[in-house]
Formats: structure tokens, sequence, C-alpha cells
């Protein structure tokens, strides 16, 4: 993607900054640099993000005045340039199970080895559907942090705490999890799906 990414500016805030689900499928085309998928950004102090670090890990952070608020940063690595990988996380702050506030699924697997896993307090605001509040796909809002590679069908559920199964499913034959190409039925004020399929442009 080089220094290509997509941003907007989140609306009307609505309980999605305490409950969403963002899934994507991301084809790396680069590794050993931190590169950015998602960031929901203030300032540099303050974004909630998901992204990949320089060890090719994979990092879902809410970062409030500096400080950690609620972090999942995995021990495995993402190395594969050559395959897709679907990414769900979930945030669900108001969830009565602290281990359930933070979530992170690959290729319709719950991930749990992580080399942080910071539970966010309860009823924790994200920067995800805060007014004002700028979203961006593919770059953290600074500096570099570009993601290299391709990414595709960016779903952003607000204010709804889902299964992976709602963006991706087992096939029958080969066993592998595979993409549902139909986008979730109710996004939400500040949901989205990109399905970005088309390449003539």
């Amino acid at each position: 993607m080089a220094t290509t990414y997509i941003s907007r500016t989140f609306t009307a805030s609505a309980t999605g900054e305490e409950q969403w689900t963002l899934s994507m499928w991301v084809k790396r085309g680069g590794l050993s640099a931190t590169q950015y998928l998602f960031n929901a950004y203030s300032d540099t102090n303050n974004y909630t993000a998901l992204y990949f670090d320089s060890n090719d890990k994979l990092f879902f952070t809410n970062t409030v005045g500096g400080s950690d608020a609620g972090t999942l940063h995995t021990n495995r690595v993402f190395r594969d340039v050559g395959a897709w990988y679907s990414i769900v996380v979930v945030w669900d702050s108001n969830n009565g199970s602290a281990g359930d506030r933070m979530r992170m699924y690959i290729n319709g697997v719950e991930e749990t080895s992580f080399a942080t896993d910071t539970n966010p307090s309860s009823g924790q605001d994200s920067f995800v559907g805060d007014s004002g509040k700028t979203c961006l796909l593919g770059h953290k809002g600074e500096a570099s942090f570009y993601f290299n590679g391709e990414m595709s069908h960016v779903q952003l559920v607000d204010s709804a705490a889902l299964a992976p199964t709602e963006f991706g499913e087992v096939d029958s034959t080969s066993g592998i999890w595979k993409i549902k190409t139909s986008c979730y039925g109710t996004p939400g004020t500040n949901g989205f799906c990109l399905k970005m399929e088309d390449r003539t442009n």
C-alpha cells in the first residue's frame, strides 16, 4: 500500500466507544516494520489501534493519556506473506468477565497466548465511535507506520460484540477458514463495510 490509507471522521458518539467489533482480511507485503491496520486516533497519546509491530507480532491496544488502558500483544508472529489472515478483534468493556473485554480471533480461532494481556477497566471507553475522532485504515495518523500489503472485506460494527462466524466460516470440504462476502446487516452509527474488491481504479 506504500503511503496509501483511508480515513473518515466518526460522527455522533454511540455506545460503540464501549462495544464494537472489527473484522478484516489482510495479506502482508513486507515484514519487520511497525505497520498499522486500524487506528481510532485522537493524538499520539490517545488512540485505539490494531497493528503489526517490528517483530511481526500483533498488537490490539487502547492508549489513554499515554498509558495502557487495555492491550493484547501476541506471542505468535505473522510472517507468511503468501497467506490471507482473517483478523477479528472485539472490544466489550462492559462485559462482566474482565478477560472477555478484549478478544482477538485469527482465522476463526480465538488467540489466547499473549506477551501482554491487560484487561480494560469496566466501562472503559475506546476511541472507536468517539465523535470527531479520526478512523484510519492502513496508517497510524502520524510519522509513517503505513501498512504494506492488501486488505479486503474490512468491517466495523458499532455497538455489538460479535463472533468471528459472522464474517467467516469453515469450508466443509477443505476445512479451511473462508470469507463470508456479505456485509453484516446492522453496522451501527459509526460502522462500515469496505469490500475492496474492485481494483480497476
